[in-house]
């Protein structure tokens, strides 16, 4: 939707729409004591956090996929900020694929409007207060616009798909069941 606000084509929206779920890929490279800390990590414990987006690159590099292709700079860019303090290569402005700055902000709205294992959830008005703070620091200012013009819509799509295996399921386009969700880690560590 914000892909759609920002001017891309319904196909470049409809690849996005399949490139970004993979942001995070590179979490399976980080120790599940970090991934699940409920309070604030240390400083060398944040270092290793912010490798999540070279493993993710790493993980889907070397594809002739374009799909994949978006993913991988998806994966290693959308923790840059738009005044060069992100990481993990300090990228600014329009520097950052225009890709991973919208995941950036769709990114930030998910993580503060839903419960994490450090913090509860958010008010939706209070998020968007704290994201928009970040209009020309964290975030491209043209973008972050167009992610408030589309907002509510992305709100009433979170309320039918909620923050669970299900939302796989909506991205793919695939029905929920057994053939379509994620299992837990400790489910995927356990299978031969």
């Amino acid at each position: 939707m914000l892909a759609r606000a920002a001017g891309w084509s319904s196909a470049e929206a409809e690849a996005i729409r399949f490139a970004a779920p993979m942001h995070d890929v590179g979490k399976i490279g980080i120790p599940d004591d970090i991934l699940r800390k409920p309070s604030r990590l240390t400083t060398d414990e944040y270092e290793v956090m912010k490798r999540h987006t070279l493993i993710g690159a790493e993980i889907l590099a070397d594809s002739s996929s374009p799909l994949l292709m978006q993913a991988a700079v998806i994966a290693l860019s959308h923790h840059e900020r738009w005044d060069g303090a992100g990481y993990p290569h300090g990228l600014a402005g329009e520097a950052i694929p225009e890709s991973a700055r919208i995941l950036a902000i769709v990114d930030v709205y998910d993580a503060l409007t839903h419960d994490r294992v450090y913090r509860p959830a958010l008010p939706v008005d209070q998020a968007l207060e704290l994201m928009a703070e970040g209009q020309g620091t964290h975030f491209d200012p043209l973008l972050l616009p167009a992610f408030f013009t589309v907002h509510e819509e992305i709100e009433r799509i979170s309320h039918i798909v909620p923050d669970s295996s299900q939302a796989a399921c909506f991205v793919t386009g695939s029905l929920p069941g057994p053939t379509c969700g994620i299992a837990p880690r400790s489910e995927v560590r356990s299978i031969p």
